[in-house]
């Protein structure tokens, strides 16, 4: 993990002479002033075709965003407080990889554009800047959450972490599952929020592709932030039989109009132990007047329709959610652990010159890789791009489904061992948005 604090990074100077030569201004934003901090969170919701937020919902935010480095666009000559017409943040945090160590992430979030401003290159600006300056800081890979599937992967992102969204016909799924001797309880917001975060960090480490979450993250799901919505967060816990905390779950319910029938909206369950984990799904399964459970970003290997008596009631449905850029790719392959071993060459293709170039694979049989460059004239075993690579990087992307897709040249036998090194138990899960 590096030390290095994101804000301490200055603006990418080629994005800024870029910007600058279309009549914009490319800069950090200095969150410490009122006016400048506040026209940054507004231009953010109207990215996201948000209301306009009250002054309470902007000091809620201002607390999140004073931990990032915080860029926006502007107009040449903008007054003091305009809005900027693009807004970016990032900050370093860490992703748990497989093997359970962890890497130093350059976190991407808040990306926007405004509708009067596209296709002047503002777009590329903002990501390609901050991959600059994350490579600057010497992080090894950078990571987002995106709405948009089709944007990122010419700027070398991989869909590496694929999701879950479940919706289960309670009545037909009915239950099968095991019945934990521990005790589950119904909590305030405050006390929702603070076990959300301590359960989180202490079971994040478990499985790829998590990072830690934050105060504001926690605040929001449990109705303690002021967001339009949040009278509708509630919250229960799950003890074990020595009473310690080991799952906690927030959550929302919502009439279907006139039927006094109700859908529960899983905001987030986290669990320690499968117990808590059954505990909270049999506890949201089983309740009274609830017809529809729905949950997203759940694992893809969520024990979930193997709790319930009909399987048929459970509905699944994989989406991408966690996407990895790798920056360095002899640190990045070297800090995870590997599920065989491997001596190849891969030929990696990058047109934005980070990770380009061949380099020698050699994982041993305690799944501890070495990453060197390849020996000149060395013939490459796979081929691919980096966007390709750093899907495969969390071990939950399956190389033969890509080498079916035509994104990796290589022989069978080659994608075959590259597959089996690769692959990581349990599957990778990142269960927030940022």
């Amino acid at each position: 993990m590096t030390s290095i604090d994101a804000r301490d990074v200055p603006a990418d100077t080629t994005s800024t002479e870029r910007l600058a030569g279309a009549g914009l201004d490319y800069r950090v934003v200095d969150l410490s002033d009122d006016a400048s901090a506040f026209g940054f969170e507004r231009a953010v919701d109207r990215g996201f075709l948000g209301p306009e937020p009250s002054s309470d919902m902007l000091a809620q935010v201002r607390k999140t965003f004073a931990e990032r480095r915080n860029v926006g666009v502007y107009e040449k000559n903008a007054p003091a407080g305009a809005l900027p017409v693009a807004t970016i943040d990032g900050w370093i945090t860490p992703l748990t990889v497989p093997g359970g160590a962890e890497i130093g992430m350059w976190a991407i979030s808040v990306v926007t554009v405004a509708a009067t401003h596209r296709r002047r290159g503002i777009a590329r600006a903002l990501l390609e800047g901050e991959l600059r300056a994350a490579a600057s800081a010497g992080v090894a890979i950078a990571g987002l959450t995106v709405s948009e599937a089709t944007i990122y992967g010419r700027y070398g992102f991989g869909a590496a972490i694929p999701v879950a969204r479940h919706t289960v016909d309670t009545r037909r799924a009915g239950w099968s599952g095991p019945t934990p001797t521990g005790t589950l309880e119904y909590i305030d917001r405050e006390t929702l929020a603070a076990d959300l975060g301590a359960v989180h960090e202490r079971a994040r480490g478990r499985a790829s592709g998590q990072i830690p979450g934050w105060e504001g993250r926690w605040e929001g799901y449990a109705g303690v932030a002021p967001t339009p919505d949040r009278d509708q967060a509630r919250g229960v816990r799950y003890r074990d039989e020595d009473g310690a905390l080991r799952g906690v779950m927030a959550y929302t319910v919502g009439e279907a109009a006139g039927t006094f029938r109700f859908r529960m909206d899983v905001r987030l369950l986290v669990a320690e132990t499968a117990d808590a984990r059954a505990a909270l799904w049999r506890f949201a399964l089983q309740h009274d007047l609830v017809d529809e459970v729905v949950a997203d970003l759940r694992p893809i290997d969520d024990p979930l329709p193997w709790l319930v008596h009909d399987t048929r009631g459970v509905k699944q449905e994989v989406h991408d959610h966690g996407w990895l850029r790798i920056l360095d790719l002899p640190t990045a392959l070297t800090a995870r652990r590997y599920s065989a071993p491997i001596d190849t060459v891969l030929r990696v293709k990058d047109s934005l010159g980070f990770t380009n170039g061949d380099w020698r694979l050699r994982v041993d049989d305690d799944g501890i890789a070495t990453v060197d460059v390849a020996d000149e004239g060395a013939e490459a075993d796979i081929t691919l791009d980096v966007s390709t690579l750093s899907a495969l990087y969390a071990g939950g992307v399956r190389a033969a489904t890509l080498h079916g897709a035509g994104r990796i040249t290589a022989d069978p036998a080659a994608v075959e061992a590259f597959d089996r090194a690769l692959v990581s138990f349990p599957a990778p899960s990142l269960d927030i948005w940022y």
